[in-house]
């Protein structure tokens, strides 16, 4: 096996990683802030997926320029539903939360099956088969213009967080629920907009995605697990680890394919997953609690 081989296969589970980690810095985000575990964060993915898919389909858009588009409806889809349906269950035990969440993936996943049907469906665009070559390295055009996308809307959310003053009072409700309603802070509207953020970090990781693999509603659970490893690897809040977390399981998950069998993937996925709670029980950039 080459040295070429190997590298080429580490720099796409780099890239797709990276895309990965975007998809689970929308769950941190939600979790770090309002407190609610989204058990339908894959499943709000692939509708995003669908969603991409059906606009090339129909209007020819490539799922970059579908971005846009999409992250609007999905803001506003996410910020409808924290509003709506989650806020009341704010207070309530977290079995109460859990069983709300895995219930509207349910129907998400069952919606997608009633109206698209089981079969694999996929983008095929020009730059799918191009790539940029280094010497012996060849780098995937569509995996680093995802990546790409990936990077930039993870720096745009930080850069939201770290500098507006709705990201610094979203930071505030975060850090004291009850302080940041003292001083008047308007602690449910901030929580629906840190649900819409979130959702639009799935939209932006779900159109990326449709270049990369197929989408079928059976993604949905499997993008939730995936998500929830992410999170737990990279400590739960850190947006940061959120990335690293996504690029390691991105990496893990493409040498286990290529050094072991496809079918590996998830075993050292979960692998990587039990050793890091063994060694850092609050992930790799988790504060202690």
């Amino acid at each position: 096996m080459s040295f070429e081989l190997i590298a080429n296969v580490i720099i796409a589970g780099f890239l797709t990683g990276l895309v990965y980690g975007l998809m689970a810095l929308g769950l941190s985000v939600i979790f770090g802030v309002v407190r609610v575990v989204n058990f339908a964060h894959g499943e709000l993915m692939t509708v995003a997926m669908y969603a991409a898919t059906l606009l090339f389909a129909r209007f020819e858009i490539d799922p970059f320029l579908a971005i846009a588009p999409v992250a609007v409806v999905f803001f506003v889809l996410g910020y409808a539903l924290q509003a709506g349906l989650i806020n009341p269950f704010i207070t309530r035990p977290e079995h109460s939360q859990f069983m709300l969440l895995v219930a509207v993936g349910m129907i998400l996943i069952n919606g997608l099956l009633m109206a698209f049907g089981p079969d694999a469906r996929s983008v095929q665009v020009d730059y799918q088969l191009e790539s940029f070559e280094l010497g012996d390295i060849l780098i995937d055009k569509a995996r680093l213009y995802a990546a790409g996308v990936a990077v930039l809307t993870a720096a745009a959310l930080y850069g939201f967080f770290r500098f507006s003053l709705t990201g610094k009072a979203i930071r505030a409700c975060a850090d004291n629920h009850f302080a940041a309603r003292v001083v008047g802070l308007n602690v449910k509207h901030l929580y629906a907009l840190t649900f819409g953020l979130g959702a639009v970090c799935v939209a932006v990781a779900g159109c990326a995605l449709t270049l990369l693999i197929d989408v079928t509603p059976s993604l949905g659970p499997y993008y939730t697990l995936l998500a929830f490893v992410i999170v737990i690897v990279g400590g739960l809040g850190s947006m940061g680890g959120a990335l690293v977390g996504g690029v390691l399981i991105g990496v893990s998950e493409a040498l286990a394919g290529l050094l072991i069998a496809p079918s590996a993937k998830s075993m050292l996925s979960f692998g990587l997953l039990i050793l890091v709670l063994l060694i850092r029980p609050q992930g790799l950039f988790g504060r202690k609690s």
